[in-house]
């Protein structure tokens, strides 16, 4: 729609144009008209002739105006008119291309040079007419932006575990080496003299432990004396004390 008003304003530009260029020619003018006196085939040689004039025949009662075609221009013949026109004041409009040819109808008055050849050419060309703008486009709402895609955090690699330090292999702690006892000093062997050695030792009877099962850690239990020897153990050890005493004290 808007293109075709677009076209109708150009073209109507375009009459309103040719309708201000057209000129209008009055035959003969200034100094004549159309009438014997006036060279007519000059006047019209003068002029160039457009598509859109017009010709003005201004003429008295005694004359006319008839347009006919060319094989009867030359001879004067306006027995076969293509248009006659009376009245004094005639306007012809020039419509096409190509050349007219008009004389006096009244007898003998063409023959005396009452007559004329009218060349119309083209349309002057007319300036071209301003530019239409064209229509405002209706701007069309644009797409939403499309948001970025948000960078996804690159998960870091795992990291190696740092190789391990060589753990020196726990020792067990070296055995610990049981006290040792101090050895037992067993008294010197008394001198044997015979003043100091009774005749004979007295007979201490050995009491022998019970044969007993070992103890579930492997220790063998010590050994339980009954109650029938234990005097004679202590007498045994009151006695040894005694002798140990006896060679103490002689050294």
């Amino acid at each position: 729609m808007e293109m075709l008003r677009a076209l109708l304003s150009l073209a109507a530009a375009a009459v309103l144009v040719n309708i201000a260029m057209a000129a209008d020619y009055t035959v003969g003018a200034p100094s004549g008209g159309w009438d014997l006196s006036t060279n007519l085939q000059a006047w019209a040689s003068s002029h160039t002739f457009h598509v859109g004039d017009n010709l003005i025949f201004k003429y008295t009662s005694n004359h006319d105006v008839v347009e006919v075609k060319e094989a009867d221009y030359g001879p004067c013949q306006a027995s076969n008119p293509i248009q006659r026109y009376t009245g004094g004041n005639t306007v012809i409009g020039l419509a096409s291309l190509g050349k007219r040819y008009f004389i006096c109808g009244v007898p003998g008055h063409c023959d005396l040079g009452m007559k004329v050849e009218i060349n119309t050419l083209a349309a002057a060309s007319a300036p071209p007419p301003a530019a239409t703008p064209p229509p405002e486009a209706t701007p069309s709402t644009p797409p939403p932006a499309t948001p970025p895609p948000e960078a996804t955090p690159s998960t870091p690699p795992p990291a190696s575990p740092a190789p391990a330090s060589p753990v020196a292999p726990v020792s067990s702690p070296p055995p610990v080496n049981p006290p040792k006892s101090a050895p037992t000093t067993s008294p010197p062997a008394p001198s044997m003299s015979p003043t100091s050695i009774p005749a004979s030792s007295p007979n201490v009877p050995s009491a022998e432990p019970p044969t007993s099962s070992p103890s579930p850690n492997g220790s063998a239990p010590p050994p339980s004396f009954s109650s029938a020897p234990k005097a004679n153990t202590l007498v045994g050890w009151a006695l040894g004390f005694c002798f140990s005493m006896a060679i103490l004290l002689a050294l």
